[in-house]
């Protein structure tokens, strides 16, 4: 268990007693097991000492023992208090602040006696920015599933169809590669629609000479990609690939600067810039891109305000938009691997 190793380290060094990790996406990836408890405690509490405890309802006891996991198991039953199952005491204690609510604090802190706590989150954040070999071909495959449905959407596009039948069908069809979660709800949007951009897919129908955009990704093996494409269906307005062709550009240009050691918001500024002097900086809302792995949206956030650097093993979307109302929207998006001397590029669908 590395990384879980990794956590036993920082905690000797901030001189802490124990950390108590409740995301359930967080401890897949310090346990091998994933659950979504509802509203039961499932925690993993990692002492200095190198000792480790998973808390997970007693109906899941025989899956955790055939996890990866190692460490103390303690199932409960759902008339029993799990905190009276293991008695302890911690001093000081890291928890994931952005995660645990008070009630649960309060229950921990009577349970083990806590007297002072800190954070865990940005560590853990850390350690999820800089994916392993494992991580890295688990999200080149969703990659590949994603360029698989964009696919399938476009080849399901025809007069009069309407965005939700697209939508179906995409989600129906990606079912026969073994794929059975969306890493989101699956976005398609016809012509103006589109210049909403986090529009909701309904009974708009397909016109001709108009652009469609696909937003999607899949979950293959607990592992997300993300990506935007946005094709034309007969000849859109000149405006409508006008606006296309600066989105590429800026697209295009932002990925051709990553490297390592390059900072984040130099990527953002970069796209920014081609989309700002071509007179629709007002029209490009959000930030260029974010982490991609184990969520469709992670740590880190591709934008102005981030001064952190690329380092190899991050990956990120790189996906600039332009979005006119009563006109057009536009937004192109691929999932980017961070290497030793550049990136590369992950989804392959044509642009």
């Amino acid at each position: 268990m590395t990384k879980i190793n990794e956590i036993i380290n920082y905690l000797q060094k901030e001189n802490a007693d124990a950390a108590w990790i409740t995301t359930p996406l967080n401890i897949y990836y310090f346990t091998g097991y994933r659950s979504e408890p509802h509203e039961r405690l499932f925690a993993l509490l990692i002492q200095a000492s190198g000792e480790t405890v998973l808390f997970c309802p007693k109906m899941e006891f025989e899956e955790v023992k055939a996890s990866p996991f190692d460490g103390q198991i303690i199932g409960y039953l759902d008339t029993e208090n799990p905190f009276d199952l293991y008695q302890q005491s911690f001093q000081h204690m890291l928890i994931e602040s952005e995660h645990l609510t008070v009630k649960r604090q309060r229950e921990i802190t009577q349970a083990f006696h806590v007297e002072q706590y800190g954070d865990i989150d940005q560590t853990i954040k850390n350690l999820r920015n800089i994916k392993s070999i494992d991580e890295i071909e688990k999200i080149k495959h969703a990659a590949h599933l994603a360029d698989k449905c964009i696919e399938i959407g476009v080849n399901y596009l025809k007069e009069g169809i309407s965005e939700r039948e697209v939508v179906n069908h995409i989600e129906n069809e990606i079912k026969k590669y073994g794929v059975n979660e969306m890493s989101f709800d699956t976005m398609v949007l016809f012509g103006d629609h589109a210049a909403s951009p986090h529009g909701v897919p309904g009974n708009r129908q397909l016109q001709n000479n108009e652009l469609v955009l696909f937003d999607l990704g899949v979950i293959y093996n607990h592992y997300c990609s993300d990506m935007t494409r946005t094709v034309q269906y007969g000849t859109p307005s000149k405006e409508a690939l006008d606006i296309y062709n600066i989105v590429l550009d800026a697209e295009k240009s932002a990925i051709d600067a990553i490297r390592p050691g390059v900072k984040l918001k130099e990527i953002d500024k970069i796209a920014r810039d081609i989309i700002d002097q071509s007179g629709y900086g007002d029209y490009f809302p959000h930030r260029l891109g974010h982490g991609l792995g184990l969520e469709e949206h992670e740590y880190q956030d591709v934008s102005s305000t981030n001064d952190n650097v690329l380092e190899a093993g991050m990956v990120i979307t790189i996906e600039p938009g332009i979005y006119v109302p009563g006109v057009a929207g536009v937004r192109i998006e691929d999932d980017i691997l961070v290497t030793d001397s550049g990136c590369e590029i992950l989804t392959h669908y044509e642009k």
